[in-house]
Formats: structure tokens, C-alpha cells, sequence
């Protein structure tokens, strides 16, 4: 389990062990190409914001601050109570939360839809239950908290999709859980991939996301990404 905001020698060479230990797993059903969504959104507004959860809130932040349309990008905690959102708590697997990010976009620009596809082929593996990689427990689980009863109707229907097109060798995992508020992470879990390129837990687990990103959504991809700390949000 990762440790924040700083990493021992000591815990980093843990992290490196347990990647090492889980890597054929954690690796195969994510950075692959998968069809778009068959159900998608019209754009009606200029805004929008989805929640999803996929593990470390480091590396699903990090993949979606580079994508084009996407106007901000806050790592926080869904499906518990206000109280109990820190990540001390958190971190216990016993609030209800899971690290998720919250995702502000211009729907305009990128769909919904398209958010997921991203979402289920690149930023996670969504097959995996309760755990991401390294890190085990109902805070890592795959989950995505809809915004609007036709974000739902999205979600459902394409990991039906999916499911049925067997894109991935095991059933998706990922829960649909609606109603849940969103509360952001302390500060210095935010921009987290960018401010710590060499860190050994985003070298080894996030950067390949990136790198995914790129190589499967070209047009997708922005190079400079949107961060927090330049928008003031999630402080």
C-alpha cells in the first residue's frame, strides 16, 4: 500500500515488491484498446463533471489532467461521510470511500462516453475487485458515482458492452454507485504524478498509464497537463 507524502527507502523498496509480486495481474487488462461506447450523451452545456474511482487517486488524476476537454481534474474521496473523507481514514478501507477523482470536462470537447472508454482501457484495470495493483482493500475498488441518472444509463450500459464484446479475460468489476457527494483530498495529495515524476510508486504504477494514454487516444492526449495547484481548486 502506498504511503503519502513521502516514501521511506525502506516502504519504497515494499512498493517495488509488491509490484513485482502482482505486476502479471495488475498489468494485462489495463492500456488496452476497447470499443467506444455504444450509449452515449448530446452535449447540452459546456460543463460537466464525473467521479470515478480506479485505485491510487495518484495515477487516474495524472491520465485524466492529460486529456484534451478535461478542464480539471481533483484527487478526493466518494462513497462515505463528510467526517470520515481524509486520507488517514480513509486508508483504514472501513468509511465507504474510495479514492476517486473528480472530473470536470467540456463535454463539447470530449463525451462522457468517451470519459469512460478512457476510464476502462487506460487508467485502471476494471476487472480487478477491491484492489488496484499493490493496493488492496474497498478504498481501491473500481467504482464510478454517476452525476445525473443519464451518466448512469452510460456507465450500465457499456460495461454490458464490454462484458459481452469480452474485451477483457475476467467480468468487470466496477460498481455503479449513485447519490454519493465527492470531498477533496488534503493538498498535498493533489497534482501528485506531476510534482513526483521519480517517485518509485508513480514510475512503476502510473507513468505506463500516461504512456497508454498517448499511444491508444493520440488525439486525446494534451502534453501539458491541467493541474490543481494552477487552478486553486481541491486545496
Amino acid at each position: 500500500m502506498k504511503s503519502a507524502p513521502l516514501v521511506l527507502a525502506g516502504a519504497a523498496l515494499l512498493a517495488l515488491a509488491a509490484f513485482a509480486f502482482d505486476s502479471s495481474s495488475s498489468s494485462a487488462q489495463e492500456g488496452i484498446a476497447i470499443p467506444a461506447p455504444a450509449v452515449d450523451e448530446a452535449a447540452a452545456s459546456s460543463r460537466e463533471v464525473a467521479v470515478l474511482a480506479g485505485g491510487c487517486f495518484w495515477g487516474v488524476q495524472g491520465v485524466f489532467q492529460h486529456v484534451d476537454g478535461v478542464t480539471s481534474a481533483v484527487s478526493g474521496y466518494a462513497g462515505g461521510s463528510a467526517p470520515s473523507a481524509s486520507y488517514e481514514t480513509v486508508s483504514s478501507g472501513s468509511t465507504g470511500h474510495a479514492e476517486s477523482v473528480q472530473v470536470t470536462f467540456d463535454p463539447h470537447r470530449i463525451s462522457y462516453g468517451r470519459i469512460l472508454q478512457i476510464y476502462f482501457s487506460v487508467a485502471h484495470d476494471p476487472t480487478q475487485l477491491n484492489r488496484q495493483g499493490p493496493d488492496h482493500g474497498t478504498q481501491y475498488r473500481s467504482a464510478v458515482f454517476p452525476t445525473s441518472d443519464e451518466q448512469a444509463r452510460i456507465a450500465k450500459a457499456y460495461i454490458v458492452q464490454l462484458d459481452a464484446a469480452k474485451v477483457y479475460d475476467r467480468p468487470i468489476a466496477t460498481r455503479i454507485e449513485p447519490g454519493r457527494a465527492f470531498y477533496p483530498a488534503e493538498g498535498y495529495h493533489q497534482d501528485f504524478l506531476t510534482r513526483n515524476p521519480t517517485y518509485p510508486y508513480i514510475v512503476i504504477n502510473d507513468l505506463p498509464k500516461i504512456e497508454n494514454l498517448k499511444r491508444l487516444y493520440p488525439q486525446a492526449y494534451r502534453a501539458k497537463p491541467v493541474l490543481v495547484a494552477e487552478s486553486g481548486l481541491g486545496q
